[in-house]
């Protein structure tokens, strides 16, 4: 009995010949002895390794502490495998500068990416990583919080369930009461551990600034700021709130770092890496005003040199905390785009109207005086809805406000505002005849932008006289309905033909592909505006040639903000995008002549320029040789006749109606394509 039971008693085996385990005989619970290891193998194809530790020799081991020995810190191979080149590169720039390894002792960094290079995937991932691992084999940070424009929240949630899937439950926060609110912030703030049940919060900046209190109570392990240009003003509540909190890892994400000056650029960098540029006072001095009088057109040779030499020391400090690339990578994604500038004569009707204005407004002769007032900015929308349509500004004629005195007789007989008469309208017509070529000849769909919802209105008059089908986002859309509308447009099943679209809500972040015809209906003075609207349908999954008519009423006051956006952007360019060789066209003086009409130009813009491209008023392909377009837009092919045009629409529209001149520029020729 004895005998067979101690046969019995014999310690378990595993039932395989020879098979030995990794750790021997050992218990449950007993701590495994040896080098700790990172949580993926840095070895594998394709790993994404953020952190080596170094390497030390066979001496160092035997002395050093092997529950101290560091790590490698791996990209997850589920984010890994579908990052992109400058994607993985753009990962490793953030975890570098959140963890200080790129400036000692600042925590922060601008992903200044243009429009669809994935910066919200690339933002993902770093939190993912930072809230699973470091080189000492622990995770970085217990919490992570995502600040975004309301319209954006529900796109971060999906975003993250899409590259995340179940592994992670993000607390996203678009609506509720103040209580409930209050509540699950507590409740998120209030999580300690290795494991947090929801480590990641989504939130509106406007909800963020209404609740910053329950969120300053304790500490957050890193802060995404999405659209961070919002925080330009370092005056305002919101910028306030988010710099009180006890947080030093902060990411900024803005595809238009610089808006409209230096001391923006300097409050979005001091957000991030406070005192990397000085106080306000000194950037100022130091930097903002000589690189704005060498970028001046009038600039002495002397101030012109001070100016660069600035400029370069500017951009080599911000240069280690900020990462920049152009929507040129997506090229080699994407299908070709063709950006065309398309300048609209004023009709007989809107010619009056404008000279009539520009004869009885008083804000005219302040301006010129140097005086900017109420009543100044008044006239500027007035003239921004002319040049849209006549109806804009009918009830101004019928009340005979300030400057539309007498005007109500320049109407046609018998004029009403109920229905939609394109003719009216330089713009307008152009764009009746671009909806109807692309409806008849293609199953195209097209976007419409306009800063107006009043423009808005005429487009959906125009649509219900033509029959097109359409929907239209504005600012009385609630957030939760604008993704069912988008994703409803973006099916290839759905009938609708036009997404109407206000750039002032909703502009950023959409991803419209399903249409590849967008027309900027009219120019806002931030550029960061236009191209955030503009970048719409160029972005990941189109799969058509993208077409973006920018129109502009010729030779009015459109133009002018047209060129000023081009002041602006030649300031971006040269900070943020480097470029040396940017011209400088317009004089500060020349950009207060807002108030004029030039009826002889095809184009004031193009007259600006001084092209020594155009022969007798037509392009010459190649350019004649030592000699160029001297325009920011320097890499811009343009034409005044219809040999030029390469898009079918507009050579239709051209056809009906000879009513425009245009410039273009595409992405053919970076891809080879003559």
């Amino acid at each position: 009995e004895a005998f067979i039971r101690s046969i019995l008693s014999k310690p378990f085996k595993v039932p395989i010949p020879n098979y030995k385990g990794p750790t021997g005989l050992r218990a449950l619970g007993i701590k495994r002895a040896g080098l700790r290891s990172p949580l993926h193998d840095p070895f594998e194809e394709g790993a994404l390794v953020l952190y080596e530790p170094p390497l030390l020799s066979a001496h160092e081991q035997l002395k050093i502490d092997k529950d101290k020995v560091p790590v490698h810190v791996v990209v997850d191979p589920v984010l890994s495998r579908v990052l992109r080149p400058h994607q993985r590169e753009g990962v490793k720039f953030l975890w570098d500068c959140v963890t200080s390894r790129r400036i000692p002792g600042s925590h922060g960094c601008i992903m200044a990416d243009e429009m669809g290079l994935g910066k919200t995937l690339q933002c993902i991932t770093l939190m993912w990583t930072l809230l699973r691992q470091s080189p000492d084999c622990k995770p970085e940070i217990e919490k992570a919080m995502v600040v975004s424009p309301s319209s954006l929240v529900r796109n971060w949630y999906n975003e993250v369930e899409k590259w995340l899937g179940g592994r992670i439950q993000p607390l996203a926060i678009d609506g509720g009461s103040k209580e409930e609110i209050d509540r699950k912030l507590v409740g998120f703030m209030n999580q300690r551990g290795l494991r947090v049940p929801s480590p990641i919060l989504i939130i509106s900046y406007e909800t963020f600034r209404l609740h910053a209190e329950a969120l300053q109570k304790g500490s957050v392990g890193l802060v995404i700021c999405d659209e961070g240009h919002r925080l330009k003003n370092s005056e305002n509540q919101t910028y306030q709130a988010l710099n009180s909190l006890n947080t030093p890892r902060r990411v900024l994400i803005s595809g238009t770092p610089i808006q409209n000056d230096l001391l923006e650029y300097f409050s979005l960098v001091h957000f991030v890496n406070s005192g990397i540029l000085g106080t306000a006072q000194e950037f100022k001095r130091h930097f903002e005003l000589p690189i704005l009088k060498g970028r001046d057109a009038d600039a002495s040779e002397a101030e012109r040199q001070k100016g660069e030499e600035r400029l370069k020391e500017l951009i080599s400090i911000v240069n280690r905390c900020l990462i920049r690339r152009t929507s040129d990578i997506l090229s080699k994604y994407l299908p070709v785009k063709i950006e065309q500038v398309v300048c609209c004569r004023l009709t007989p009707l809107q010619t009056e109207l404008y000279k009539n204005f520009l004869k009885q407004a008083k804000p005219v002769e302040e301006l010129k005086e140097g005086k900017i007032n109420v009543s100044s900015l008044s006239s500027i929308t007035s003239l921004k809805k002319l040049c849209n349509h006549p109806a804009l500004i009918y009830d101004k004629c019928v009340e005979e406000e300030e400057g539309f005195m007498g005007a109500l007789d320049l109407f046609p007989a018998g004029y009403s505002t109920k229905s939609v008469e394109p003719q009216l309208s330089g713009k307008m017509l152009v764009l009746d005849y671009i909806l109807a070529v692309t409806k008849s000849t293609s199953n195209d769909k097209v976007v419409l932008v306009s800063n107006y919802t009043q423009t808005l209105d005429l487009f959906e008059k125009l649509c219900r006289n033509r029959r097109y089908l359409y929907v239209r986002l504005d600012g009385t859309m609630s957030i939760k309905k604008r993704a069912k509308v988008v994703e409803r447009f973006n099916s290839p099943s759905s009938p609708d033909f036009i997404f109407m679209l206000s750039s002032k809500a909703g502009g950023c972040g959409l991803n419209l592909i399903g249409a590849n015809r967008l027309v900027m209906f009219d120019p806002d003075w931030n550029p960061a505006n236009d191209e955030q609207a503009m970048a719409r349908v160029w972005r990941d999954g189109q799969k058509k040639t993208c077409y973006i008519y920018r129109l502009l009423s010729t030779g009015t006051i459109e133009e002018k903000i047209f060129q000023r956006q081009t002041h602006k952007k030649a300031l971006s360019s040269c900070v943020v995008d480097e470029e040396q060789d940017v011209e400088r066209h317009f004089s500060l003086g020349e950009l207060k002549e807002l108030f004029a009409l030039n009826e002889t130009t095809t184009s004031d813009t193009h007259d600006k320029i001084k092209c020594r491209r155009c022969v007798n008023g037509h392009q010459v392909r190649p350019p004649p040789e030592g000699s160029d377009c001297t325009s920011d837009l320097s890499q811009w092919n343009h034409s005044a006749d219809k040999r030029g045009l390469q898009d079918s629409v507009l050579k239709a529209a051209w056809d009906a109606a000879v009513t425009f001149t245009f410039h273009h520029h595409s992405h053919e020729e970076q891809r080879g394509i003559p």
